[in-house]
């Protein structure tokens, strides 16, 4: 007999301590079958993106697993003002369409932004809405959402530090500039990766020169002005 693609996992909500139940896709159903170069997945059956955030029904706190599982007091006493106090009380738990995750990932922003989450969240949540956008074919609401992402990303690069670790990071802003159309940015992040001799993670190495090239080729076609480093 065949699994079903989602299975239930327990929550505590970190506002109000509710237990509730959220779905999850079993790891056997999370191949999929391309990958966009920003990390976008598309998938034969359930999206696991579309389960990521986690709303408890009886509150309204969204969040994902790598949120704080707790809040201070000055977060519980925001959260409480600009959400909960208007939250209707709605069930996400078992299976999502479009607009259900749509709804899960804006709400799940407004949590992080009212509390001020970690940006390293803030980010996510911004590039999985754009990749909702793009699944809908909605080009111009995905860059807007791509933009903002990008600029939390860049955030995340100033105020964490820098190590071989933050390949993944640069290369992600590299790649982010590049579908925004900001050509000379991108070229700087993904020529970082590429030159840094401290960064020891070849796939992020080798992605960086396939987009390297690939903008290269983008601008020249589009008549853009190479910077000095495609030049030579």
């Amino acid at each position: 007999m065949e699994l079903e693609p989602l299975y239930q996992i327990k929550v505590t909500c970190a506002f109000c301590e509710n237990e509730f139940s959220t779905s999850r896709v079993r790891p056997s159903y999370k191949r999929a079958i391309k990958t966009d170069t920003d990390f976008c997945g598309y998938y034969h059956n359930e999206n696991p993106d579309f389960y990521v955030v986690r709303v408890c029904p009886s509150c309204g706190f969204a969040s994902t697993e790598n949120s704080s599982d707790r809040l201070s007091d000055r977060q519980s006493k925001l959260f409480q003002n600009e959400i909960s106090s208007r939250f209707h009380k709605r069930n996400y738990g078992g299976h999502r369409d479009w607009e259900a995750a749509m709804e899960t990932y804006k709400l799940g922003l407004l949590c992080a932004q009212t509390i001020g989450e970690k940006e390293r969240i803030v980010a996510s949540l911004l590039q999985h809405i754009a990749w909702l956008y793009r699944y809908q074919g909605n080009q111009e609401q995905e860059k807007r959402f791509l933009q903002y992402s990008l600029e939390a990303y860049i955030r995340v690069y100033e105020n964490e530090g820098v190590g071989g670790s933050d390949a993944r990071l640069m290369y992600l802003i590299g790649e982010l500039n590049r579908r925004v159309g900001a050509y000379h940015e991108a070229v700087k992040w993904f020529s970082r990766v590429i030159n840094d001799k401290k960064i020891m993670d070849a796939a992020m190495i080798r992605a960086s020169r396939e987009q390297w090239t690939l903008l290269r080729e983008e601008m020249l076609s589009g008549g853009h002005e190479l910077p000095e480093e495609m030049q030579s």
